[in-house]
């Protein structure tokens, strides 16, 4: 037999601590805190991805905006503010040339649907559609007027910055393809489903000329104008300038 090596105690005990430590990955140069580490797979933060706005809510992956909007993509009330002292003051330009034909709407989603459609099924509950993506039956709230309305031809979809309004405040310059994207944006609070009686009151007029019936619906519609204008960079008169910024005044945070 060779000969039996006795090792102390002390000696043993301190080997197996620094082959558990070794085993657990604390030690020294094994990585940052937890804390620190990235996302798995490197995802970034809603707040860096995509095109929204600095402040905006992120959009559920089913369309439907973040609980208390019923718009997608909007942003909180400081950083409306922010975008508003940001909008270029100027009087309204010339509808000369101006047409609804040159903002292609409503343009083609995929399976059947346009983008109306998309926007109905989007704002209402219990919807439900025919074999060619037409909605047959559901409910929606107006958010200008707080009617509840369960006929889809009863709804209008809203541009929130209508077409004229933008013509005259900028995409007069813009090509075919910028128009048509915002006629036919689903990521910004552009469109909406509302009354048509509602829809029509409202025209083509700026929020100088033309609020929301309903004041509750002043602090969304104040951010929602603000942010497409700032997203496009369209204009502001003056006067409309005040009107926004009495809008946002109505908001609670």
């Amino acid at each position: 037999m060779g000969r039996q090596i006795r090792v102390p105690g002390a000696v043993l005990a301190a080997v197996l601590l620094l082959a558990a430590a070794g085993c657990s990955g604390t030690g020294s140069g094994a990585g940052a805190d937890p804390g620190d580490d990235p996302k798995p797979g490197g995802a970034t933060s809603a707040a860096s991805a995509g095109p929204t706005a600095p402040g905006s809510s992120a959009t559920p992956a089913d369309g439907k905006p973040p609980s208390g909007d019923v718009l997608p993509g909007m942003v909180g009330v400081s950083v409306a503010r922010t975008q508003l002292a940001a909008l270029k003051v100027a009087p309204p330009g010339t509808m000369s040339g101006y047409s609804r034909d040159k903002f292609t709407h409503w343009a083609e989603q995929g399976d059947k649907c346009d983008t109306r459609e998309v926007i109905l099924q989007r704002d209402g509950t219990n919807v439900t559609r025919d074999s060619q993506c037409k909605a047959v039956s559901g409910t929606w709230k107006s958010l200008y007027d707080e009617v509840v309305v369960t006929e889809a031809s009863k709804i209008d979809i809203d541009h929130m910055v209508p077409l004229a309004e933008g013509w005259r405040s900028g995409a007069a310059g813009w090509d075919a393809a910028k128009r048509k994207a915002f006629a036919n944006d689903l990521t910004r609070p552009q469109l909406l489903a509302v009354t048509a009686s509602s829809n029509r009151s409202k025209g083509d007029q700026s929020p100088d000329l033309w609020q929301p019936p309903s004041k509750t619906a002043w602090c969304q519609y104040g951010r929602a104008w603000t942010t497409v204008k700032s997203v496009y960079g369209l204009t502001v008169t003056e006067p409309e300038r005040k009107m926004l910024s009495t809008m946002l005044d109505t908001c609670t945070a």
